[in-house]
């Protein structure tokens, strides 16, 4: 083994599930490696309600949308890598927008709260997150969308030229396609091929060659 890869593999070693866990006063189990682009959050693994990443900027990219908001930002490294997505996409004449990135744990509660009152808890629970659930509350999740599927966040942008770009090559910039068709039972929630996340170049091209969710290949280590 050479030095890099013992160090990957120490890396993913001190990112592995089991070991960056802890229970909080009422019982939930809560993420410890919240600095680590490796942070595993779900169902079953919960950011605190106070936690909010210290490194959020506003990504230079295209939104849909005018005006400011914090769905602008993400963590340093993840909006870097987000404007090199973008950049690459522009090459390949694919015109991307981003839509939604980070949310804090209030808003979380608020989107969620009026989804439950429309759907019901269960049903709403199949596409939207509780609470400390949520990707985009680390600060590494982006959702894209483009103009030819009205910026709509919905499994026709899957179909779209703009969805398979992103699909094809998300990877190549770090980021993976969070919640993948076939993978709901895994994943717990519906295929999403607007959610974006970021994990870092070397694990996203991993975890696409291997065609698994981040759950599956995190548990490895």
């Amino acid at each position: 083994m050479t030095s890099s890869q013992a160090a990957f593999q120490a890396y993913m070693h001190d990112n592995s599930p089991a070991l960056t866990i802890t229970k909080n006063a009422g019982g939930k189990a809560i993420v410890t490696n919240t600095n680590s682009t490796l942070v595993l959050v779900n169902k079953k693994r919960e950011l605190d309600s106070t936690y909010t990443p210290k490194d959020l900027v506003v990504a230079k990219v295209t939104f849909s949308f005018s005006g400011t908001s914090p769905k602008q930002q993400l963590r340093a490294i993840a909006a870097q890598a987000l404007e090199k997505l973008f950049a690459g996409a522009e090459k390949d004449n694919i015109k991307l927008a981003a839509v939604s990135g980070y949310r804090s744990y209030a808003s979380q509660k608020s989107i969620f709260d009026n989804y439950a009152r429309k759907n019901g808890e269960d049903e709403a629970n199949t596409f939207s997150a509780h609470p400390g659930q949520s990707e985009h509350q680390t600060g590494l999740a982006m959702d894209v969308s483009s103009a030819s599927v009205n910026y709509n966040l919905d499994e026709s942008f899957g179909e779209s030229k703009e969805g398979k770009w992103l699909a094809a090559h998300a990877a190549d910039y770090g980021f993976i396609i969070r919640y993948e068709q076939g993978k709901e039972g895994l994943t717990g929630y519906m295929y999403e091929p607007w959610h974006i996340r970021y994990v870092g170049v070397v694990v996203a091209q991993q975890v696409k060659k291997n065609n698994e969710t981040l759950e599956q290949f995190l548990a490895k280590f």
